[in-house]
C-alpha cells in the first residue's frame, strides 16, 4: 500500500526522503530525478536549508544528489510537510499566501510564474497552490 501512496504523490515521497535523511543524520541523499524535485531542492538551496544540488546521469536513470546541511550537528531543516496533496489541493491568493513559522520558515508554491517561495509570489502579487512548508 506504501508504495502506492508514493508513487501517487512523487513531491510528498521526495519531501519524506529528505526528513529521513536528516533523521538518519546522512550528509547527502540521491534519488531519482524530475524537474519538480529539482526545483524544489534548488529552492530549500538557496533559501540555505540544503547544500549542493548536483544532476548526474543521464535519461532515464538520472540522480539527484542532494547535500544535507547540519549546524553543530543539528539539522537545519526541522519542519518539511506537503501542504497540498493530489486529493485535496490548497490554493491561495497573494494577500492569503500562510506565513511558515511566523514568517521564519518557508512556503513553496506553484504558480503561473513557475516554483516559487510565499514571499516571492506575495511580491509578484500572485498566488497559487500551497505545495509545501519548511522550517
Amino acid at each position: 500500500m506504501s508504495n502506492t501512496v508514493n508513487n501517487m504523490d512523487p513531491i510528498a515521497n521526495f519531501l519524506t526522503q529528505i526528513r529521513n535523511g536528516y533523521l538518519a543524520n546522512k550528509s547527502s541523499i540521491s534519488l531519482p530525478h524530475s524537474q519538480i524535485k529539482e526545483t524544489i531542492a534548488n529552492i530549500l538551496s538557496q533559501a540555505g536549508y540544503l547544500g549542493t544540488i548536483t544532476v548526474t546521469g543521464q535519461v532515464p536513470s538520472k540522480t539527484l544528489d542532494i547535500e544535507l546541511l547540519y549546524h553543530q550537528k543539528q539539522p537545519l531543516l526541522t519542519h518539511i510537510s506537503r501542504v497540498s496533496t493530489p486529493s485535496v489541493r490548497r490554493y491561495a491568493s497573494a494577500d492569503k499566501i500562510p506565513h511558515a513559522l511566523s514568517g521564519k520558515g518557508l512556503v513553496i508554491l506553484t504558480t503561473s510564474k513557475g516554483l516559487m517561495t510565499g514571499r516571492q509570489a506575495r511580491k509578484l502579487g500572485i498566488g497559487g497552490e500551497v505545495i509545501c512548508q519548511i522550517w
